[in-house]
Parts: C-alpha cells; sequence; structure tokens
C-alpha cells in the first residue's frame, strides 16, 4: 500500500513592493545642500593660471603681475589702517593684514581656495574689532581694504567657478555680515549691506565676461570642425576626380591592350609559338594591372578610405614578377628559398611592392641589365634584395629621369612594417635596393591570408 506524503504548503504570499516614492521637498533640499557644499570645497577647474593658454607671453604674464600688485599694494594698506584707524597693536594688525591680503597671491590659479582664507580670516578680523572702540566713522565689520580687496577676489571667482559656487559664495558673505551686525547692532554702518550689492554687481559681471569667453570659445571649435569637415568633403571630391581620370584614362587603354593582344593571334596569321606565348603574357599583365587598378579605385571613391578585404599579391607570386620581366628582356634570377615560413600579411605585401617597383625601375631605366633578386630571412628579419648591373646599350631606356615617386613609396611601406631601406647606385653604374623587413607583425591580422586594399597604395 502506497503511502502519498501530504503536499508542502504553499510559500507565504510576499508584500506587494510599493514604488519608490519620488524626492520629496526635503530630499531635494539636502542633495540641493550637498551639491552646493561640493562646490565651495572643489574647485570646478584644473590649478592652472588664468590665461594660461594664452597665445601672447604677455597674457599668459598678466595674470601674475596683477595679483602681485594686488597683494604688494593690499597687505602694507590693511596693516596701516588697522593700526592708525582702529587702534590695533602691530602684531595683531600685522597677522590680520597678512591673512586677509596675502592670499590674493593665490587668485590667478586657486581662487577657490583664496576665498576660504580670507572669508575666514575678515570674518576673524570683524570680531577682533569688536574688542576695540571705534570711531563713529569708522565702517565696520568690513574695513575698507577688506571691501575692495574681496571685490578683487568675487571676481577672480566669478572668471573660474560655476553659476552655483559664485552663488553660493555671495550668499555666504551677505549671511556673514548679516550674522555680525546683530552682534552688534550699534555699530552697523551699513558696510555689510555695501559688499553684498557691490559684491552682487562685480560678481554678475564676472560670470558675463566668463560666460562670453566660453560662447566664443565654442565658436571657435565648432568654426574649426566645419573647416575640418570642409577639407575632408575637399579631399573626397578630390579623391573622386582622380578616381574618375583613373578610369577614363588608364582603363580604357588599358583594356585596349587587353583586347588587341587577346585577338592578336586571330588576327595576325603564321604566329610563331612564342609569339602566340607573348601575346598571351601581355594580355595576362594587363588584366591583372586592370584588376589592380579597379581595386585602387575602390579605395579611392569610398570616403572611409577602406577597401574591401580580398587576397592580395605576396612572395608566392614573385617569381611571376620576374619571369615577366625576363620577358621584357632583362636577364633577371632569382633566390627564394622554399621553406620561408609564415610571414606577416603587410609585410609579404610590402615585399612583393618593393621587388615590384624595384624590377619595373629596371626596366625603365637600365634595359637589358642583369638583375638578381634575392629573398633570405635572417632570424627576425625578412631581407630583400634586388641588384642590377648597368644598361647593356642595346636599347635605349624608356626614361631617362624619374620623380622619385617609386622610391618614395618603397620607403613609406618600409616604414609601416617598422624595417629599414637603403638604395643607391653601384660603383660599376648599377642600382642595389635592400629592405630589411621584420617577421613579427605586432598587430595580428584577424583574417588570415587576406590583406586590407586600403594599405595596397603605390
Amino acid at each position: 500500500m502506497s503511502h502519498t506524503p501530504p503536499p508542502h504548503p504553499p510559500p507565504p504570499a510576499l508584500p506587494p513592493r510599493t514604488p519608490p516614492q519620488a524626492d520629496g521637498p526635503l530630499s531635494a533640499a539636502r542633495r540641493n545642500l550637498r551639491e552646493l557644499a561640493h562646490g565651495l570645497t572643489h574647485p570646478s577647474h584644473p590649478p592652472t593660471p588664468l590665461l594660461a593658454h594664452a597665445p601672447k607671453q604677455w597674457q599668459r604674464l598678466l595674470p601674475h603681475v596683477v595679483v602681485l600688485a594686488l597683494a604688494a599694494t593690499f597687505i602694507p594698506v590693511t596693516i596701516t589702517v588697522l593700526t592708525s584707524q582702529y587702534g590695533l597693536n602691530g602684531g595683531l594688525a600685522g597677522t590680520l593684514g597678512v591673512a586677509q591680503a596675502a592670499p590674493l597671491l593665490m587668485l590667478a590659479h586657486r581662487p577657490l581656495q583664496a576665498w576660504w582664507i580670507i572669508f575666514s580670516a575678515d570674518v576673524l578680523g570683524a570680531v577682533t574689532l569688536l574688542t576695540q572702540s571705534l570711531h563713529p566713522y569708522n565702517i565696520w565689520p568690513w574695513t575698507p581694504p577688506v571691501i575692495i580687496g574681496y571685490l578683487f577676489l568675487l571676481l577672480a571667482l566669478a572668471l573660474r567657478e560655476t553659476r552655483r559656487t559664485v552663488v553660493a559664495v555671495w550668499l555666504l558673505t551677505g549671511a556673514a555680515g548679516l550674522g555680525l551686525d546683530s552682534l552688534a547692532p550699534g555699530r552697523d554702518n551699513a558696510s555689510a549691506l555695501l559688499l553684498f550689492v557691490l559684491g552682487g554687481v562685480v560678481l554678475l559681471i564676472g560670470v558675463a565676461v566668463r560666460e562670453r569667453g566660453e560662447a566664443q570659445r565654442r565658436l571657435v571649435e565648432q568654426e574649426t570642425i566645419s573647416e575640418a569637415e570642409r577639407a575632408r568633403r575637399t579631399l573626397l571630391e578630390e579623391r573622386t576626380r582622380i578616381a574618375r581620370e583613373l578610369h577614363d584614362v588608364v582603363a580604357h587603354h588599358m583594356s585596349v591592350i587587353t583586347v588587341q593582344a587577346d585577338s592578336a593571334p586571330y588576327r595576325l596569321q603564321g604566329l610563331s609559338p612564342q609569339a602566340r606565348e607573348e601575346f598571351g603574357s601581355i594580355a595576362a599583365s594587363a588584366r591583372e594591372s586592370l584588376a589592380e587598378m579597379r581595386r585602387l579605385l575602390m579605395v579611392l571613391r569610398r570616403e572611409d578610405a577602406a577597401g574591401e578585404r580580398g587576397p592580395q599579391p605576396g612572395l608566392d607570386r614573385v617569381q611571376q614578377l620576374v619571369e615577366a620581366t625576363v620577358r621584357a628582356g632583362v636577364p633577371a634570377e632569382l633566390s627564394l628559398p622554399a621553406g620561408l615560413g609564415p610571414v606577416p600579411a603587410t609585410v609579404d605585401l610590402s615585399a612583393y611592392r618593393i621587388v615590384q617597383e624595384a624590377l619595373a625601375n629596371v626596366v625603365r631605366h637600365a634595359p637589358g641589365a642583369r638583375t638578381r633578386v634575392s629573398v633570405v630571412p635572417d632570424g627576425d628579419r625578412l631581407t630583400v634584395l634586388v641588384v642590377n648591373g648597368p644598361a647593356t646599350g642595346r636599347t635605349s631606356p624608356l626614361e631617362t629621369s624619374g620623380t622619385g615617386h617609386g622610391l618614395v613609396g618603397m620607403r613609406e611601406r618600409v616604414r609601416l612594417t617598422g624595417g629599414t631601406l637603403d638604395t643607391g647606385p653601384l660603383p660599376d653604374g648599377g642600382f642595389r635596393v635592400a629592405a630589411r623587413l621584420p617577421l613579427t607583425d605586432p598587430r595580428p591580422d584577424p583574417h588570415p591570408g587576406l590583406k586590407p586594399l586600403a594599405k595596397d597604395v603605390p
């Protein structure tokens, strides 16, 4: 007889979740107070002097000259006023005068820290003056040097700090004056109100100047961005024009060469097998040139200058280059090791292009010159060497002078791979091209066997 266990009691129901309450007025006030305290204790700018990025040196030195002049003026004036008009002894007057005026040296780079020191020293000085019997014409709680120096301090704050911090400083200044007036109502002669009103005017002027400067800076940045955009658009239009010209001129002629070479065996009777093979080789070279030119045109037409990815020629096709050079009448030899091993994609393509350009230079400038191509691995380097002798003189060179763009392109390719290139004439009238390319690629190719066409720009 089977025994069925009693069913488990259902779990107790969870109390319904109450949606989070929105911040009430008290929470918002606490948050604003925290942000206000953070603004008063943390400067909103790095401790770099005002006008530190000005274009002229005298503009960069101007804030330092101003603060030095302020400190040199207000320290002795404050001490003199405290001793002669308020009757403080020399030691106490000197201490208060330095505490109230020396921090003016910080206005150029740390005005908020200077405010904390000066504000505390001013309040302490006002409390200290309560112990003195003041004449009716003496200003209290703020002395004349304190009022004028404090206005310079507020101007420096308005030029560097945020609106919230500036308003907090202004309100604390008014609250301190109101609190001091309440300690000695009979001594109130409206100096606290005067500083509060003048301070508000100075802060408004400083904030307006700062915001105008920021607006001008943003306008300059926007103009710079617009200029860069216009330059980019102009470059794209120029690249498109070059691509169009190349297609209209070079592609047409190369297509004609391909068609003529392909149709020559059918149009011309009695051609020898060697001639037919030569026409076939010309047609194949023309088709390959057309294919590479179309890939280059695709790169030129793209706005981001990133062509499609596809297989590109490498060291495995150097043998074909040498054979084509031999058919062009240049006795060339190739020394290429059988077990070369893996070669980085950029190095593989660069080595092929260097050999291609070097052999093209031999055909153009030294027809018939004996040429030797060597590709030798040497540890973590690959040496590509193309050496040709002097022209044989049986045929005249296709070009007697060059622009040097080919050598510049070779040097750029070698530089991008982190290698070295040595080129120059030989004593016998020949020429030597030697490139040492690293076999370690610091940036691994995410698509093995494929090389970016964007880099294949001669």
